[in-house]
């Protein structure tokens, strides 16, 4: 071909990347790999392996080990021995072995990034411009971290030994995710990489042993779906932290139900992609192309729903049209390729039943004029238009280059489209007015929106989602709260509940007037649905009066009313300060009477029910004082542009209030929750539970929104159930015992709502355990907001 040919056409040429290195050291495992435990390497108990696949030929390039349920068990004790003194390491020294593996990395990024494209499928110019530089990232930013632990994290402490199981998509790069903060904060882990692509997992292993990694902070045991289930249900692991599919996700709930092991889950998405029509539509479309088919669309956030304001949409799909033609489908070893491989076969013939479904429920079907490779598994990049939100290709994760597109007209409507999904995980809004995209920006429910950008990730800048898409973080100061707890957890003793005393059939006589108390619901006393009461007791027996037996229609009821209350959330921070200080005046106003309520309730001194009561005031007072205070922070990843972290409400909490004591413990739950814009449906201590339907009273005259706090009295492990299997709840509370706890969180998995069982005795009276960050991080989620500036 002349110049003039070459000038006239533009067209790439191969660039081929050598693989020499990278098959060298696969050659070198010695066609089985294996298994990486206490710092040596060993070979599965099972005798067991199987074939992983270069998705870009076809190829086998080596056998892969399959764990059984006895590595698991040995990479655990490996870890618990090594964990002690690891925590006991200053952290200067643990950030010097993070220190150590970024640079590691960074001095083997060429044969880190070629084993991971061979192993993925994804092309040589995304694993080595993005993936590897963000690993080194990770491990340089969790190194500071480390170090910083003894002053900024003074209270906190490791959890133990983590289990970490990882996906195929980004297999390096979800390591770094996970093992860099975990170890950072003295945790040891066993990480199980995803069957498809174990490889860099392996490659990794070998940079802890040159790092010098003391033996059993890292181990790495590879296999399939069962090897994941045998590190779930491991009792010496600590923590699970999953990055999969939502159904996974589901089923870790599920599993983890009642045994105490942390949680953080980041799962599917169906993220918008949002052109208005003052966007500059040239650059929406490389927004595009990076949001769908950067890595082959095989990314949880990736922008796979296209809703394009109805006044420019047929001039912006027409230009992506040309662009689709211009997009390059083949060898991800080669440079100039912008689409690679799907992983797997598996996945490859899940994206064409998809697509087919798409087509046969009336979308129209555009894929660029150039073919595939017939060799391995590729799909070309494809466009659905004219689809229904109500679509199967609008609401199921493709998981592939396919984006689906639709129209809308107003902004309200874009919001509307875009929430419009179990999952909440990312966004992506392209307009030249900032002020409308920063005012779309809050309305979107998911964890992360990205302003005229996407795909933009950074180790100090938490990434992770809301609704089906997971709870927890994973970067950023936002994610160090997943491998940490409080210090004074270690000695505390667990939540054991006392039975409350027989009716006797004696009266006590106080100086309220008999009464039976209602439930409080939308801002209004309302009679339990069953038409049932249940006694309140002193320690005695004595009656002291009556309350409603609370069953699932109230519930319903009072949940419903909370969702109606939405505007709470909006509401200003210094509104919801004054409404605090204003419960909290009338509360003290009406002191005595509280104070005489709990000493009937619990047979305690005077003197001491008044300490009760004067500590609820003085908490009211101090989530006033946190109403405007706790704010988010502005990010400064690497590049031009901020990352606001935003403190948002999780929206509709159940709190099921711990038994004792019954005022303090209701008000120092309830309170962190609607300072921060949550509404709440309260479930009050039993056995104390007059001193909640007496403070319905306060509420009533300090101008609390109807909704916003909602009081059912009854048993209180029967409505907790109720309202873990509410799926209008977005989070739940618990304080109480073990038992209850397992059954909350197993019911929680239907909507994989957040869930926070507490069931460690604390001391409510002391400000260090019962009020402060711990309640208000807990009543919150971090949205970050990418806004990139200049040109």
């Amino acid at each position: 071909m002349s110049i003039a040919e070459i000038l006239e056409t533009m067209s790439y040429g191969p660039a081929p990347e050598s693989d020499k290195e990278a098959r060298a050291w696969i050659k070198g495992l010695g066609g089985e790999t294996k298994l990486f435990i206490g710092g040596a390497w060993k070979k599965a108990k099972t005798g067991e392996s199987f074939e992983t696949i270069a998705p870009g030929s076809g190829e086998v390039l080596t056998r892969i080990a399959q764990a059984g349920a006895a590595d698991v068990d040995a990479a655990v004790k490996a870890a618990a021995k090594a964990q002690p003194a690891w925590a006991a390491l200053a952290g200067h020294q643990r950030a010097r072995y993070l220190y150590a593996l970024a640079r590691l990395i960074q001095r083997h990024s060429r044969l880190f990034s070629v084993v991971e494209t061979l192993d993925n499928g994804k092309p040589i110019r995304e694993t080595r411009d993005i993936d590897i530089p963000l690993v080194a990232r990770h491990f340089y930013h969790h190194a500071g971290w480390a170090q910083l632990m003894d002053g900024e994290l003074a209270d906190r402490e490791a959890l133990g030994v983590c289990g970490q199981i990882i996906p195929w998509n980004f297999p390096l790069l979800m390591l770094a995710w996970k093992i860099a903060p975990a170890i950072a904060l003295g945790n040891t882990v066993v990480l199980k990489p995803a069957e498809y692509t174990s490889l860099t997992a392996l490659l990794f292993a070998e940079m802890c042993q040159k790092a010098g990694l003391p033996e059993g902070v890292v181990n790495i045991v590879t296999g399939d779906g069962a090897t994941g289930e045998e590190i779930v249900k491991h009792p010496g692991i600590a923590k699970i932290a999953f990055t999969g599919s939502t159904e996974v996700g589901r089923r870790i709930r599920e599993a983890t139900a009642g045994t105490g092991k942390s949680l953080t889950l980041e799962l599917g998405g169906k993220s918008p992609f949002i052109v208005f029509d003052d966007a500059d539509l040239d650059a929406a479309v490389e927004g595009v192309v990076d949001a769908i088919w950067f890595n082959q669309g095989e990314v949880c956030c990736a922008g796979s729903r296209l809703l394009v304001q109805e006044s420019v949409h047929d001039r912006f799909i027409a230009r992506l049209k040309a662009r689709m033609e211009t997009l390059r489908v083949g060898d991800p070893l080669d440079k100039v390729v912008d689409i690679g491989a799907i992983v797997h076969p598996v996945q490859l013939e899940r994206i064409r039943s998809l697509v087919e479904t798409g087509v046969k429920e009336g979308a129209s079907l555009h894929q660029p004029k150039a073919g595939v490779p017939a060799k391995g598994c590729f799909y070309p990049p494809t466009l659905l238009t004219g689809v229904h939100p109500a679509a199967t290709v609008s609401r199921v994760e493709i998981f592939g280059p396919v984006v689906v597109a639709t129209t809308f007209r107003t902004p309200a409507e874009a919001v509307e489209l875009a929430n419009n999904t179990e999952y909440g995980l990312a966004a992506s809004v392209w307009s030249e007015t900032l002020s409308l995209a920063l005012d779309i920006a809050p309305k979107l429910k998911c964890g992360v929106v990205w302003v005229n950008g996407t795909n933009m990730f950074d180790a100090g800048v938490g990434f992770g989602g809301y609704k089906e898409s997971g709870f927890g973080r994973e970067g950023g100061r936002e994610g160090l709260s997943a491998y940490s707890r409080p210090k004074w957890l270690a000695k505390a003793k667990p939540i054991a509940e006392k039975p409350s005393a027989q009716p006797t059939g004696d009266v006590l006589s106080t100086a309220f007037v008999d009464r039976t108390a209602k439930f409080y619901v939308g801002g209004k006393q309302a009679r339990p649905d069953g038409g049932y009461s249940r006694p309140v007791v002193s320690p005695s027996g004595a009656l002291v009066g009556e309350v409603g037996e609370g069953n699932r229609k109230d519930i319903r009821n009072a949940v419903e009313a909370a969702r109606k209350a939405a505007s709470w959330g909006t509401a200003s921070e210094h509104n919801r300060a004054q409404i605090l200080y204003y419960i909290a005046e009338n509360l003290d106003a009406r002191a005595g009477e509280f104070a005489e309520r709990l000493a009937a309730m619990t047979g305690r001194r005077r003197q001491d029910t008044v300490r009760e009561v004067s500590a609820s005031v003085s908490r009211l007072f101090a989530y006033g004082a946190w109403a405007d205070k706790y704010e988010g922070a502005v990010h400064k990843p690497p590049m031009r542009g901020v990352a606001l972290a935003m403190n948002e409400p999780v929206g509709t909490l159940g709190i099921v209030c711990p038994e004792e004591p019954g005022l303090l413990g209701f008000v120092s739950t309830f309170a962190p929750a609607i300072a921060l814009g949550n509404r709440v449906v309260v479930i009050p201590s039993a056995s104390q539970a007059l001193a909640a339907t007496d403070f319905y009273q306060v509420l009533e005259t300090s101008d609390v929104p109807g909704g916003v706090v909602n009081i059912v009295t009854g048993d209180r492990h029967a409505l907790a159930l109720e309202l873990a299997k509410h799926e209008e709840v977005d989070g739940i509370w618990y304080f109480g015992n073990a038992a209850t706890t397992g059954a909350i969180e197993k019911a929680s998995a239907g909507n994989l709502k957040q869930v926070w069982a507490e069931t460690a005795q604390r001391d409510w009276f002391d400000a260090r355990q019962g009020e402060g960050r711990e309640f208000l991080g807990r009543a919150t989620q971090v949205k970050n907001i990418w806004v990139p500036y200049g040109e």
